[in-house]
């Protein structure tokens, strides 16, 4: 087919996936010119082809290959980027799919206001509307990274401009985290970012147990994604603004949630305690004044975690007591920060329809 309007790239690794959903989602549900880019990774082209059905002889299907052997989500999505032609491409998951309509959104969007990124609407069948990035309130054109806290949507799921972030690639190797120098990159580099906000958006499936990123993986793994960000250049050239923005998301995510998993885990918390301590340095490190903006209950989590013999109860119990309201929860200890951009009050309430 003539190069299309929009190129969605598939990666697939499993023959339990409905791939031919997600297939059927971006060709039947839009106008545009579209082409899926499917790659097989790691498994037989032949049991992708046989599971697509008629949809693999589709002259608007692309199956590629790719034996890496690599569990890696960032190999398929590298090699598709690799063959993308068309103007503006787009990420899809094999167990996901697009809203009808959802491409033509996305694509009048990005023409009318001349965006490198659109953001898409993200809605999950068992947890609802994703209420990330918490962005200023009503915000949907021009979006700034640092204001309308963009780095708290980690995957790039919308429309990006092949010519603005053709040549951008997921961090290779990564189990996990291959997406976050990606994303951050588009979020305090890219050039008017807009936002999809209302109507059809990506819809997010959660019935399949085995994702690439579910295995047990140690702190180091978790966090490797900071070893491409703190080398790039386009970091290195951030305002202390934005740098803090950045640092602050990934204490209050990624920090936490490797906490938790870990309460439980083999060794307990004490044996990944060093591990927690030195990443949660190296953020302040790279961010200074990030550890300034988080809520109390969250500084009493790491207070906590740097005992001598952490205490995994009462960790368990700090970390429920972040969510749950209450001044500790929305309030840094410095009161002269409260309502910072990046604190918790402004944050939380953003996430708040």
């Amino acid at each position: 087919m003539p190069h299309p309007d929009v190129d969605v790239i598939i990666p697939v690794h499993s023959a339990t996936r409905p791939i031919r959903r997600a297939v059927d989602s971006v060709l039947d549900g839009a106008e545009a010119d579209v082409r899926a880019i499917v790659v097989a990774h790691n498994i037989e082209e032949a049991v992708i082809a046989a599971n697509l059905g008629a949809r693999a002889e589709d002259p608007r299907v692309l199956l590629l290959h790719l034996a890496d052997g690599i569990p890696s989500p960032a190999g398929p999505m590298n090699h598709g980027l690799d063959h993308v032609e068309a103007g503006h491409f787009s990420l899809l998951g094999s167990d996901d799919e697009l809203a009808p309509g959802a491409v033509d959104l996305w694509l009048r969007i990005a023409r009318e206001d001349a965006a490198s990124v659109v953001l898409a609407r993200i809605d999950r069948d068992v947890q609802g509307p994703d209420p990330l990035p918490p962005t200023r309130p009503g915000r949907t054109r021009n979006l700034d990274a640092v204001r309308d806290r963009l780095s708290y949507r980690c995957a790039p799921l919308g429309l990006l401009s092949r010519e603005r972030f053709g040549a951008l690639r997921f961090t290779p190797g990564l189990h996990s985290g291959e997406d976050l120098e990606y994303t951050a990159r588009l979020w305090f580099t890219g050039d008017r970012i807009a936002y999809a906000r209302s109507g059809p958006g990506y819809v997010g499936h959660e019935e399949e147990s085995d994702r690439v990123t579910s295995a047990v993986r140690t702190v180091a793994e978790d966090f490797a994604f900071l070893d491409a960000i703190e080398e790039s250049d386009w970091f290195e050239r951030l305002p202390r603004r934005a740098r803090r923005a950045f640092g602050v998301k990934n204490l209050r995510l990624h920090v936490f949630d490797a906490i938790l998993h870990r309460l439980r885990g083999p060794g307990g918390l004490a044996a990944h305690r060093d591990a927690l301590e030195g990443v949660i340095d190296r953020i302040e490190r790279m961010s200074p004044g990030s550890l300034a903006l988080l809520a109390r209950t969250d500084r009493q989590v790491i207070d906590a975690l740097r005992e001598p013999q952490p205490d995994p109860d009462r960790i368990l119990q700090l970390l429920g007591a972040r969510w749950a309201g209450g001044l500790d929860a929305r309030l840094p200890r410095n009161p002269l920060l409260a309502l910072h951009p990046q604190a918790p009050y402004r944050t939380l309430r953003a996430m708040t329809p």
